[in-house]
């Protein structure tokens, strides 16, 4: 934009409507500018004005005209068509963008060069540092889980903290910025802190050395008491009630209200956080607590729903709060639950009880831990034939609360994939090798401070197997579905991977699902020192893009074992046996879930219906509230599930039988 000097006349209508500069010549505003609508403000260093020209419409419908009315201004550039409004103590060291409303705020000031919350240092997990991670704009879960647990490789850790160290450099500067279509109402404080477009702010208490990332696709909204120190805040993201951020890193779509307190923590894609207090914990995407008495400290998780009074300790009063535990992707707390950390409850387990023997679950997923007279109780398995483990699968989609294209984080949202079905093949071993050692006739097994009873382990044998089968026969039918194939000489190529990668261990960056092998190639690069991080975010991305190709080179590698031969040399009655094991586990499966599910409307979930304990009427309620179980949606999902699968595993057979 091209600016010029005030005219004597514009300077003499300003000052004749109340305004004062400590050097007018200091002052340039645009070409088209008109003096008409500043009153009332002092100006003081360099500044630059737009055009005050339309009127801008607030909630409610009340129009108010663009210009600046009873403000002090300090080295400040005014965008187009903005509105500043009763600033009770002064702006400095801001460019604020056109269409901007910024009405009754205490002072918004950038006070000497500040890199607005970019390579801040969060110690996370463990309260006594050593885990450190530098937060900056761009972090996504994936680059963090790596920045947190693989500490074991400094020179790597070095490599990417150095780029971190450059951005927020790069970031850092003595002026901050205000974007485009902000609405900044009612406000305290606000220092050094960088403003995205078309943020909301609304009653903020305080806010001072971060970063809000806006942006029209996905606007930030904050809203009344809201105190932030030390953060930076993605796309997306809305803060209300008095909610407490220090020392914090917000991801896309996170919602944080009613009083909520998050201390030294991460929160990555679509964390929900209210009433409750997290301390020092990287809360993968989905990780939610909506209970007041919850406290969430020193722990990773993800896709966790953390019940009313779920705690945990990370200090032993011995050498301080220098534990930490794992909750693996999907975990569940029920309510009063209780762990003492180090544990590491294993993926999609659920937690009920007070369990201090440092449980590790994290080979036996999908598993119930129950206390048991202060003991803990290991059920594995148990969780695979729940109607909410299906159910949370099936929402977190759903429920993906990100508006931005430009996604952070890499989610892999399938239940089943080679990191938790790799767990339920070693969990079987472990089962039965814990057999095999104290016989079959042993009444409770003991395993890693845990307990397991003679009926739980055999039906947790018998879940898994039919976890792992439901898994495998799903890759194979999606592989030979995407193909034409007349010969058993077809099907076999149609079955040979795309990729080498993929075979071995696999793990869950925090959302992102992939080979343990593809990870440490990239480890080894960047370790090289020539990777920047947009090279590592791409490769994540790239990572999470193949997902597809690398896990059939993982399910082929199993399905070879189960076949007892290569691929080159597979029957047509070996391929027809696996697919008729995956139909009847699915089936298996979709029953015991759908049985489950009956249970939320038998007669004891009838307790509490009808107006005054009448038999007919409690039921009349419950079918009136509820609906009835043939009725439900997710019941009929169910039924509509099996009549699908059953089709395809005949569609499939038939095809089969063509070949001989």
């Amino acid at each position: 934009m091209n600016y010029r000097s005030l005219t004597s006349a514009e300077i003499a209508q300003l000052q004749a409507q109340g305004c004062s500069a400590s050097d007018w010549s200091e002052i340039e505003v645009a070409q088209a500018f008109e003096a008409t609508h500043v009153h009332n403000t002092n100006f003081s260093g360099h500044n630059r004005l737009g055009v005050f020209q339309r009127e801008i419409e607030l909630p409610g419908g009340l129009k108010i005209h663009s210009g600046i009315y009873n403000a002090t201004l300090h080295n400040c550039e005014i965008g187009d068509d903005c509105h500043l409004f009763n600033i009770h103590n002064y702006i400095a060291n801001y460019h604020i963008g056109n269409n901007t409303c910024i009405e009754n705020v205490n002072a918004i000031l950038v006070d000497g060069k500040t890199t607005f919350g970019n390579g801040v240092r969060v110690p996370v997990m463990n309260e006594g540092g050593g885990r450190e991670i530098p937060i900056f704009n761009e972090l996504s879960a994936s680059l963090a889980y790596i920045l947190t647990l693989y500490r074991h490789r400094p020179k790597m850790i070095h490599e990417i903290e150095r780029r971190i160290d450059e951005y927020a450099e790069a970031y850092a500067s003595d002026h901050g910025h205000i974007g485009d279509h902000v609405r900044i109402l009612n406000c305290g404080s606000i220092k050094n802190v960088h403003i995205g477009d078309y943020a909301e702010l609304s009653g903020v208490s305080r806010l001072k050395n971060g970063s809000v990332n806006s942006n029209q696709a996905a606007p930030v909204r904050l809203g009344s008491g809201v105190k932030c120190t030390d953060f930076i805040i993605a796309s997306g993201v809305e803060i209300g009630d008095s909610t407490l951020v220090d020392k914090c890193f917000v991801g896309q779509g996170c919602i944080f209200d009613k009083h909520y307190s998050a201390g030294e923590s991460l929160f990555f894609s679509n964390c929900q956080g209210m009433h409750g207090e997290a301390c020092a914990i990287f809360a993968g995407p989905y990780t939610v607590t909506h209970h007041k008495s919850t406290l969430l400290i020193a722990g990773m998780f993800s896709f966790l729903n953390a019940g009313s009074g779920s705690n945990q300790s990370n200090h032993m009063y011995k050498l301080g709060p220098i534990h930490q535990g794992i909750a693996e992707r999907g975990a569940k707390t029920t309510s009063d639950s209780y762990l003492l950390w180090p544990s590491k409850i294993g993926a999609f387990s659920l937690v009920m009880g007070r369990h201090t023997h440092h449980a590790d679950t994290s080979d036996l997923p999908f598993s119930y831990l129950i206390e048991n007279n202060a003991e803990s109780y290991l059920v594995p398995g148990a969780n695979l034939r729940t109607v909410g483990t299906i159910r949370d699968a099936q929402k977190w989609p759903k429920r993906d609360n990100r508006k931005d294209p430009h996604k952070l984080d890499q989610i892999n949202f399938n239940l089943l994939s080679p990191y938790t079905v790799q767990k339920m093949w070693l969990g079987r071993e472990i089962l039965n090798e814990l057999q095999a050692l104290s016989g079959e006739n042993t009444e409770v097994y003991g395993y890693r401070n845990c307990k397991i009873r003679n009926s739980s382990l055999r039906h947790g044998r018998e879940l898994y197997t039919i976890g792992i089968q439901k898994f495998l026969g799903n890759s194979l039918i999606s592989r030979l579905e995407k193909a034409e194939w007349h010969t058993l000489d077809e099907l076999r190529a149609v079955l040979r991977p795309d990729s080498e990668i993929g075979l071995g261990d696999w793990v869950d960056m925090s959302g992102l699902i992939a080979p343990k092998s593809a990870v440490s190639q990239l480890l080894n690069e960047i370790e090289k020192g020539t990777m920047t991080l947009a090279d590592i975010q791409t490769r994540l991305e790239q990572m999470h893009a193949q997902y597809y190709s690398y896990e059939w080179t993982w399910a082929l590698d199993k399905l070879e074992q189960v076949w007892g031969c290569s691929v080159e040399q597979v029957t047509l009655a070996q391929v027809r046996k696996t697919i008729q094991e995956w139909r009847e586990a699915v089936i298996k499966l979709d029953h015991m879930v759908y049985d489950d599910a009956r249970k939320e409307f038998d007669l004891n979930s009838q307790t509490g219906f009808g107006a005054d304990g009448d038999r007919e009427q409690a039921e009349a309620d419950f079918e009136e509230v509820r609906g009835s179980f043939e009725s439900n949606s997710f019941v009929k999902a169910v039924l509509e599930h099996i009549e699908k699968k059953n089709a395809l595993g005949e569609k499939m057979l038939g095809r089969l039988s063509q070949l001989g």
